[in-house]
Formats: structure tokens, C-alpha cells, sequence
């Protein structure tokens, strides 16, 4: 390859963008030795399961506790929000967090606090202390979910990276997936109070497997703490999510959920004007100016939406449009989780042998297939059809969501990653958020304009301007999927930080 025509090794701080055509590259650097990484990363995948598990898994359990506590819908929602709330002010913090505490140190201290959280909800006497376990639930898994991806980077060769992070993204596609099905099947033969219960388990393993090889991977560098940044970040993200999930009980117009809106994106405003000025910054945004980042995170956030958003959707459609009982719901959506982890596994591997920008571009263009097919359903719509529509939206999804995210980190030297994966997880449980409150909006506006018709059909009619939505999504992120370039670790020389001539006429 000319000289002219090398992208930058990077040094350090930012990463010279790479020349046009190319994509730029994350030096290969040497693992962070660690005797078995695979019983160590499994101590924060698991960790991270049951985080993604617990967010999605309780849409379908609402009904029920709102008859336990005698709640209306409005405050039991919070349950679902208030955990993302959460996880939406820890996040931003994780890069700082592992610059003043050790990897071991703070991935127990999140399971603990996820295990004592999910025991207290599980006891729960009264809706308070059950909202007080989810809050202290959604700590572990702001602590967690960050610090799955910066140490599979970190302690894995570049030639399994594509392979490695397949496995995470199994864990952030498949736990959602496959969450009402659990919560189904425990509901038709249990209480609520099980699917708390359910939880402890698995992290009980995952403390195991962190006490008893897990290291420290990150430096330990005890920088200062800046205030401002701290608020910026709370009142922030915290404002952003508290006000798009009051908008779908006051209405998107209403004073309170545009005072709430417009002092979050005041203070987001103030908080990134601050951190790009820092020279140590909380969050460094500024590797926002890396193209493949900008693109890579981009795809990933678009892809979340669509998952939440039909994950929102088609549960409800089971019960409220086509009439089916809560347990045989959990079954019916289970063909899409199984689909789901297969394909989430499957993507790494290619992303390894293929790059980025087939299984990107294949992934939003089946993710649209399966959402026309969704706008295609009725109340008397055979329940095949249906299951079918979603295995598609479940083939799409997860293609593209493994290679798009090792797209962005690929593009950070090591000490990027760790901010990369903070702001990609960061954003993740933000544009959640987001999509949510718009699709429950446009479920209601499209119940509304339904006029006299049945219930079932009205729900219908509701669910499809939300899949709407999810329409636009897809195709938003397959146009921005003709910005990725064919790159992968395994085209880069060992040592070069470069990619081989080909990468320049892939694109």
C-alpha cells in the first residue's frame, strides 16, 4: 500500500481519521494476560444476561403486580423506566469508575448489589420497596454491561475479537428476546415473585466465576473528579429518560414532560460543550470525530430502538390483538429468541471472516422484510404468520448488531475502548428509552383514531403506526450502513495497525 494512502497508527488520544475509502484501525495490541478468559468473561456475560433479561422481562408481569399492589399503569410502568433511569446515570460513569476501583472489585460489588436488589423485590411487601429493589438492580447492571465489552477487547487476541464480541452481543440481543417467554412460562405456573427469584442464580455463578478469575484490566490512574460533569451527566441523561417516559402519560405537548425535556438538553448541552474542553475528560466524546465509530455506534443505537420497540409491541399484540393467554405468549415469542442466539453467535464469525458491511447491510434489509410482514397482521391473522414475521425481525436484527458495534470499538486504540464501550451502552439504554416512549405514543394515538372498533382491533390498528416506526428505523440505519467498509482485525498485518490494499476497492 502507498504511504500516502496508510491510515495513522494511533498514539494515544484521539485517531487520525484514515484517508477516504478506508476504514481505520485499532492497533494490535497484546492481551492483557489473564490464565482462562473465558471463565472470566463469563463472570460478566451472565451478569450482563440477567441485566437485559430483567429489563424486558417484566412488560409482560405488569398486569399482574398492578393487581398485587392495586396500582394504576402509570406508576407500575416505572418499574421498567426507573431501572432504566438508572442505568442511564451509571453508565456515563464506568470509564471513570475503572480509574479509581479495580475490574474485580467493581464487577462483584454490581452483582452483589443486582442480587441484593433482586432479593428485596422478590420479598417486596409494597410497591415502594419493590421500585427501591429495581433501582438498586439497575446499579449492577450500569456497572456491568460497559465493562462486558472493554475486557473481552482487552484480554482476547484481535483474530477472536469478531468471534467474542458475537458472544456479547448474544447476550445483549438474546436477553431481551427471549425475557417475556421466561416471564410467560413462570407466570402461568407461579407468583411475580418468582420471576425475582429467577434471577439470583445465575448471578450467583457469575460472582463465582468473577472471584475466581476475574483481574484487573484497566490502570488505575485516580484522576479528578469534576463536579460539574457529575451533575451534567445526572441531571442529563436521568432528565432525558425520566422525560420521554412521563411523555406517554402527559403527552408529548404537556408542561411537565417539555420543562423536564428541556432542562435535560440544557444540561446534556452544557455537560458535552464541558467535556470536549477537559483534557481529562469524564467521557471522551471526542472520539465521536472517528468516522467508523460515528457510523458503527450509530447502527447500533438504531438497531436497539427496532428491538425494543417490536419487543414492546408484539407481546401485548399476542394478548390484546389476537387474544392469547399470558404462558402460551412466553411460548409463542420463544422460536424468535431461539433464532436470535443463533444468529447473534453466527454474526461474530462472519463479521471475523467478512467484515462489516454485508452481514450490516443484510441485517436492516431482513429487519424491514420483518417489519412489513408485521404491518401485514390482523386480529385473525394465523398465529404462524406471526411467529414467522418475528424469526424474520429476529434474523435482521442480531446480523446486524454484532459486526456494527466491533465496527465502531475496532476503529479505538486500547485506551479508547473503554469510553467507546461506555457510549455505545450509554446511548443504547437512552434511545431505548426513547423508542419506547414514542411506540407506547403512537400505540395510543393509533387506538384513538380507531373510532368504534373492536378492541382487538383497535390495538391492532395501534400497533401498526408503532411498527411504522420501527420501519423508518430500519431503513434510516440501512442508509447509513453504505458509510461501513469491508474491515475486520483478521485483514490487518499483525503489529501495522493498517489493512491490506484490498480494503480501499471492498468499499
Amino acid at each position: 500500500m502507498p504511504a500516502s494512502t496508510k491510515p495513522k497508527v494511533p498514539t494515544g488520544g484521539i485517531d487520525t481519521p484514515a484517508p477516504s475509502g478506508q476504514s481505520p484501525s485499532r492497533p494490535a495490541a497484546p492481551p492483557v494476560p489473564v490464565a482462562h478468559p473465558w471463565p472470566a468473561i463469563a463472570a460478566l456475560m451472565i451478569g450482563a444476561f440477567v441485566g437485559m433479561l430483567s429489563e424486558t422481562s417484566l412488560n409482560i408481569a405488569l398486569p399482574n403486580l398492578m393487581e398485587a399492589f392495586a396500582i394504576p399503569n402509570a406508576t407500575a410502568q416505572w418499574l421498567v423506566t426507573g431501572y432504566m433511569l438508572v442505568i442511564g446515570i451509571v453508565l456515563p460513569f464506568s470509564s471513570l469508575i475503572g480509574k479509581w476501583f479495580t475490574t474485580r472489585q467493581t464487577v462483584i460489588f454490581g452483582l452483589i448489589a443486582f442480587i441484593v436488589g433482586s432479593a428485596i423485590s422478590a420479598l417486596a411487601p409494597s410497591f415502594p420497596i419493590l421500585l427501591a429493589g429495581r433501582l438498586i438492580q439497575g446499579i449492577g447492571t450500569g456497572l456491568i454491561l460497559p465493562l462486558m465489552f472493554t475486557v473481552a477487547m482487552l484480554i482476547f487476541p484481535p483474530a477472536k475479537l469478531g468471534t467474542v464480541m458475537g458472544m456479547c452481543a448474544l447476550v445483549i440481543m438474546f436477553a431481551p428476546a427471549i425475557g417475556p417467554t421466561l416471564t410467560g412460562l413462570i407466570l402461568g405456573r407461579l407468583t411475580w415473585h418468582w420471576v425475582f427469584w429467577l434471577f439470583i442464580p445465575f448471578l450467583l455463578i457469575a460472582l463465582v466465576c468473577a472471584v475466581c478469575f476475574l483481574k484487573n484490566v484497566g490502570q488505575i490512574t485516580r484522576p479528578h473528579i469534576d463536579l460539574p460533569s457529575i451533575l451534567g451527566s445526572v441531571i442529563g441523561f436521568g432528565g432525558l429518560v425520566a422525560g420521554v417516559s412521563l411523555a406517554s402519560k402527559y403527552g408529548w405537548a404537556s408542561p411537565v414532560t417539555l420543562a423536564i425535556l428541556l432542562l435535560a438538553i440544557v444540561a446534556l448541552a452544557l455537560y458535552v460543550r464541558r467535556q470536549l474542553k477537559l483534557e481529562q475528560p469524564v467521557l471522551n466524546l471526542r472520539i465521536f470525530a472517528i468516522p467508523a465509530f460515528r457510523a458503527g455506534a450509530s447502527l447500533v443505537m438504531l438497531d436497539f430502538a427496532i428491538i425494543l420497540a417490536s419487543m414492546y409491541l408484539l407481546p401485548q399484540y399476542f394478548q390484546r390483538g389476537l387474544l392469547v393467554p399470558v404462558a402460551m405468549t412466553g411460548v409463542l415469542m420463544l422460536p424468535g429468541g431461539a433464532i436470535n442466539a443463533l444468529v447473534s453467535a453466527l454474526a461474530g464469525r462472519l463479521y471475523d471472516g467478512f467484515g462489516a458491511k454485508l452481514p450490516v447491510r443484510a441485517g436492516f434489509i431482513i429487519a424491514a422484510v420483518g417489519s412489513i410482514m408485521l404491518l401485514a397482521t390482523s386480529p385473525h391473522s394465523p398465529l404462524v404468520y406471526v411467529v414467522a414475521a418475528h424469526v424474520v425481525l429476529m434474523i435482521g436484527c442480531p446480523l446486524a448488531m454484532s459486526p456494527a458495534q466491533t465496527y465502531a470499538l475496532n476503529s479505538l486504540n486500547p485506551m479508547q475502548s473503554g469510553d467507546g464501550s461506555t457510549i455505545i451502552n450509554t446511548m443504547q439504554q437512552i434511545i431505548g428509552a426513547v423508542a419506547t416512549a414514542v411506540t407506547t405514543s403512537l400505540l395510543a394515538i393509533g387506538e384513538g383514531r380507531s373510532g368504534d372498533a373492536e378492541p382487538a382491533q383497535a390495538f391492532t390498528n395501534g400497533m401498526h403506526l408503532g411498527l411504522w416506526f420501527a420501519l423508518i428505523l430500519a431503513v434510516a440505519a440501512l442508509l447509513i450502513s453504505l458509510r461501513v467498509k469491508r474491515f475486520s482485525h483478521a485483514e490487518a498485518p499483525s503489529g501495522t495497525g493498517t489493512e491490506p490494499a484490498k480494503e480501499a476497492k471492498s468499499a
